[in-house]
């Protein structure tokens, strides 16, 4: 970073740590014990639509990793692509095992990243649901390597539920790195595995 940057004030962007992702079977617990949040065992990835053979290649490696890693007869992953052109891959696991969905999330965003995929990389949620049927996605932003709540309004339609997502934010904050710009909190309307 040099003096015009700090002049300017850009910093130096954030290095994506996937291992952050493993906090999250330990905030499941407390995002349960504080607001009745439990995860349903879908979790997925987005990342900019790309093509081409290479892409193809890393696309069955993942589908072989996660089906060897699960141990379940078919395909434990879905890929779709939303109106907006991005790719989401929605990965499965038992409602209760946000361990093994979680690094099924780590092993796809690794492999992605290993196949020189990680600029396209832009994030991955965990879906909670509440005993009401609320829904609630823990989202981590890959380049910046933190995560936050989004909670869509019951009833239906793109509203938030912003109330909650405070809520959420104070309950989650010693257990996760909380995006602290909640300009930074985009909607992900319609994401699979929420």
């Amino acid at each position: 970073m040099g003096l015009l940057d700090s002049i300017l004030g850009r910093g130096k962007p954030v290095r994506p740590d996937l291992d952050q992702l493993f906090a999250v079977p330990s905030a499941a617990l407390t995002l349960q014990a504080g607001t009745g949040f439990t995860p349903t065992g879908l979790g997925s990835v987005c990342f900019a639509g790309v093509e081409g053979g290479a892409f193809a290649r890393v696309r069955q490696d993942v589908r072989e990793l996660l089906d060897a890693d699960t141990g379940r007869g078919g395909i434990p992953v879905a890929f779709t692509r939303d109106g907006y052109g991005y790719t989401w891959l929605l990965a499965r696991q038992a409602s209760g095992d946000t361990a093994a969905l979680v690094n099924d999330l780590h092993a796809v965003n690794s492999l992605l990243q290993d196949g020189g995929f990680g600029p396209q990389l832009l994030c991955s949620l965990i879906g909670f649901r509440s005993p009401e049927g609320r829904s609630l996605a823990l989202v981590y932003l890959y380049k910046r390597g933190t995560f936050y709540p989004f909670a869509p309004a019951p009833g239906g339609g793109e509203k938030r539920d912003s109330q909650l997502e405070l809520q959420v934010r104070a309950v989650l904050g010693d257990d996760l790195r909380v995006e602290a710009d909640l300009a930074r909190w985009f909607p992900v309307w319609g994401a699979p595995g929420l």
